[in-house]
């Protein structure tokens, strides 16, 4: 047995002509037209001749399959089908909570993750910070569709006609709850602002001495998925909408956005 090649590397080990064989699946993923082989040579990088047996073995097994007319080549029906099965057992919040975590760690404050509730926008999963916030924010708070930046990007995304009554019901419910209420027109400039933006900010609102910066997670559907927002006392947080942490958890929201499936613009 030989001893100079360790168990971790033996088990690292893969096979080097399927990882070839996925760079070729890669290009067609990113690709939404039909490809003709010199285009997908140029994409991959590597001559006809070596693709093509590549292209034969996958349209066998229905990865790959090519229009007899045209000659193209595009995912086929395996492809989809491995596709919609992903998406069936894809749980958002579990993908985004190692994201959400690492951001934590990274900016040291605190990150939040929320999805629609029963009664509104509820925080589910929260990485605290690295050092106290005072705030009455824990994982099962419903946060305020119109008082606070995570609902206002629901506000935001959400359809229109579903949200439109909401609002008013929001208002009354947890109105009373919030020390200075913002006016409804107030309230409609800024959710069109988290449309423009995909990104919405509280500052020193609803708790004096919190900033906040609150950004969509959409899904393969283009529908929001869950909101991801980022809390600190304004001491210590940039408000400004170009901040190192309000770019660090728009990022963050995209990345966690492309893993559901997302390829929309962001």
């Amino acid at each position: 047995m030989d001893q100079s090649v360790s168990q971790p590397d033996r088990e690292r080990r893969g096979i080097q002509s399927i990882e070839v064989g996925g760079q070729i699946l890669k290009v067609f993923a990113s690709e939404p037209r039909p490809m003709a082989l010199r285009d997908l040579v140029k994409a991959v990088n590597m001559p006809s001749g070596k693709i093509h047996p590549y292209l034969v073995s996958f349209g066998k097994i229905g990865l790959v399959s090519q229009d007899p007319t045209t000659g193209h080549y595009q995912l086929g029906p395996m492809a989809i089908q491995l596709g919609l099965t992903s998406l069936q057992t894809l749980n958002p919040v579990r993908e985004a909570s190692p994201f959400a975590e690492v951001l934590a760690e990274e900016t040291t404050h605190s990150v939040a993750l929320s999805v629609w509730g029963n009664m509104g926008p509820v925080i589910v999963r929260l990485a605290d910070s690295a050092y106290p916030v005072h705030t009455n924010i824990r994982t099962g708070t419903v946060m305020s569709l119109v008082d606070t930046a995570t609902g206002r990007v629901f506000s935001a995304f959400l359809p229109r006609p579903f949200v439109e009554k909401l609002l008013v019901d929001d208002r009354k419910r947890l109105g009373p709850d919030i020390a200075h209420p913002l006016d409804a027109a107030v309230v409609e400039e800024l959710i069109e602002e988290t449309k423009r933006r995909k990104l919405s900010r509280g500052v020193n609102h609803p708790t004096p001495g919190l900033v906040s910066f609150s950004a969509p997670v959409f899904d393969y559907s283009s529908n929001i998925a869950l909101a991801i927002t980022i809390i600190g006392p304004t001491g210590i947080v940039d408000s400004d909408w170009d901040s190192p942490v309000a770019r660090a958890v728009r990022t963050c929201a995209e990345t966690i956005s492309r893993r559901l499936g997302y390829r929309g613009a962001y």
